[in-house]
């Protein structure tokens, strides 16, 4: 787990590229906000997910508008595969 991510916050949705070497997960803080990070895996890290961005600081009142900040903020989010 990133240090980014703070081991009281639960990550509620995981989302990666089609080509599983970036991801941005959305999480809930214990006072109720949401916020996101992104993270890359190189094979060179041995797989390892790295942050790559410093989006984690920002707080947004719902998991949607935390979604809707991701989707602005990270180019290849919008195109992502759901599952």
């Amino acid at each position: 787990m990133s240090k980014r991510i703070d081991p009281t916050w639960i990550v509620v949705d995981s989302i990666e590229n089609g080509a599983h070497d970036r991801c941005v997960d959305l999480f809930l803080r214990p006072d109720g906000t949401y916020g996101f990070e992104e993270f890359r895996r190189d094979v060179e890290d041995g797989g390892a997910w790295t942050p790559v961005q410093y989006y984690s600081h920002a707080a947004w009142p719902s998991k949607a508008a935390a979604s809707r900040a991701a989707v602005q903020a990270v180019a290849w989010l919008a195109a992502a595969p759901r599952r």
